[in-house]
């Protein structure tokens, strides 16, 4: 497709979504980042998805701006002695958007759902005895070995969180998605409006009890403040751009570096509402040459810096950080075992390993996402940078989609395989041996790369049950340290994506996702 029809498209993508419904001024009009697909937030873990449930789901608990676990749609709970058995008490006013009445067994449905698919809860249910519901108020949660991750778990803000559902709608199996979009959240789904590509309306909930303490991140009272969301899809970032300009939207998540100069200062906002931020990192495929080699996949995190890349990708140090913590820095796992393997280049280093496996050179097949403006230019200086050390390097261009569907190829890069992706994941879906699919190494049934280190799952297990926080911080740092000298995967730093708000809006809270509560307009 040229880039004149992508243009055209997208104007008229944009014409349609401004062209619905009658706008009323307390109507909060935003558009994320890419389109919202998969409306189940068990079923995905696109951080678009994410975002929809947080309007329409509630948590039983929520991290604070502090990363402090906080009770949500939990009033109270206990843990016995040995720490095997977590008992929960519901709060009053819990109520589902047709008015029935939020019950401790819509709970137990819940988390037996997503614990089928997101990594901390497969964890948990792997150690979990019982799952009980013995009044319409109170649920319990019985352990084999005792974990000091099951509250962590529950308030885990992105990945997969645990929205909880319907018992009737949490019972659909976990290979297919929902269509029932009841929850209990401040907004409402309106499913009859929703126009896939175009957009999607919210509006606000008249049943739902808020908490009585202020919000904090994902935590505290989350007050519907404008009577209806619209999420507009805009996948021209310029266009968007001009829309917030003009005020035909309110907010934008994501404004493209290169294009900051362009937004209109005395009438927007920009900012980072997600301190945090997210990790670039790649992995590499082990069951290909040339990377079956262990000296091999040393040479390529030895050949690859993180400075020269992230330079090139986003210009100004102030928009990302060097890091070379598997875990993310400033988060509790942070480690420098092993850092300086993947983050400065050492070319002699690599070429000396290269000499040592004799190298034959066969292409690495580099996978280079060109859809994605924070990913773009990464592959490329990768793809110089290994080069400078030896190898010889096939850079292959595809969309982020494309992307997806080309990684699960196990195949050699001759057949339409690879050797290298690079990916992103939020600081918080990687901060923990639990959470991040980075470090997996379960062979060919696992995560793309498919490295087989039984040392690494095995650590991950001791991590689980290990009794002390000071515990859990050594096991992190031995699985980085492994991972890296395997070969696993490498970060490259992080950053985090400037925001755009109109300035008649207010209350719009800092936090790890894009939420909408406690926001309001003036005029409206």
């Amino acid at each position: 497709m040229t880039r004149k029809k992508r243009t055209a498209l997208a104007l008229l993508a944009t014409c349609l979504a401004l062209a619905g419904a009658p706008v009323r001024a307390s109507d909060l009009k935003v558009v994320m980042e890419s389109r919202l697909g998969n409306l189940d937030p068990i079923l995905s873990a696109s951080h678009q998805t994410r975002d929809h449930g947080y309007l329409i789901y509630d948590t039983l608990f929520g991290l604070d701006a502090s990363q402090a676990v906080q009770p949500q749609m939990v009033e109270s709970y206990t843990v016995s002695q040995d720490g095997k058995v977590y008992s929960f008490r519901l709060r009053d006013g819990l109520t589902w958007h047709d008015g029935k009445p939020v019950t401790a067994a819509d709970v137990v449905a819940s988390i037996k759902r997503w614990g089928q698919r997101d990594r901390m809860g497969m964890a948990l249910t792997s150690i979990t005895t019982d799952l009980a519901a013995p009044d319409d108020r109170t649920f319990a949660l019985t352990l084999s070995q005792a974990s000091g991750v099951v509250l962590e778990a529950f308030a885990k803000p992105s990945g997969v969180p645990l929205f909880i559902m319907p018992a009737r709608v949490a019972a659909t199996p976990v290979t297919e998605a929902i269509t029932d979009y009841t929850g209990s959240g401040p907004f409402v789904f309106k499913a009859s409006a929703y126009q896939p590509g175009v957009r999607a309306i919210y509006e606000k909930n008249p049943r739902y009890v808020p908490r009585s303490e202020a919000p904090s991140w994902f935590a505290g009272a989350k007050v519907a403040k404008v009577d209806r969301i619209e999420r507009i899809e805009m996948p021209d970032p310029l266009t968007a751009v001009n829309a917030l300009n003009s005020g035909e939207i309110d907010y934008l998540q994501n404004i493209n570096v290169d294009l900051m100069p362009l937004v209109q200062t005395s009438e927007v906002t920009t900012r980072r509402l997600d301190a945090l931020g997210y990790q670039v990192g790649y992995r590499l495929n082990h069951l290909q040459p040339p990377f079956t080699d262990k000296r091999v996949r040393q040479a390529a995190l030895w050949a690859i810096g993180q400075g020269e890349i992230m330079q090139a990708q986003f210009g100004d140090p102030a928009h990302y950080s060097l890091c070379g913590a598997a875990f993310g820095c400033g988060l509790p796992y942070a480690s420098d075992v092993s850092a300086a393997m993947v983050m400065t280049a050492d070319p002699a280093k690599a070429k000396a390993l290269l000499a040592e496996a004799r190298y034959d050179g066969t292409p690495v097949g580099l996978i280079h996402i060109s859809d994605i403006p924070s990913l773009s230019s990464v592959a490329p200086v990768m793809a110089q940078q290994l080069r400078a050390a030896g190898f010889k390097v096939e850079l292959q261009a595809m969309d982020f989609m494309t992307m997806l569907s080309r990684r699960a190829n196990q195949g050699p890069v001759s057949a339409g395989g690879w050797s290298i992706f690079v990916t992103s994941w939020h600081n918080t879906e990687i901060q923990d041996p639990l959470r991040n699919f980075m470090i997996v190494a379960e062979g060919k049934g696992s995560y793309a790369g498919w490295a087989d280190v039984p040392q690494i799952g095995a650590l991950t297990r001791e991590f689980l049950t290990a009794k002390t926080q000071d515990e859990r911080k050594a096991i992190a740092g031995r699985i980085q340290g492994i991972a890296y000298d395997e070969g696993v995967f490498a970060p490259l730093g992080s950053f985090a994506r400037v925001s755009g708000v109109r300035k008649e809006i207010e209350g719009v809270l800092d936090a790890p996702a894009n939420i909408f509560w406690n926001i309001s307009k003036k005029g409206g």
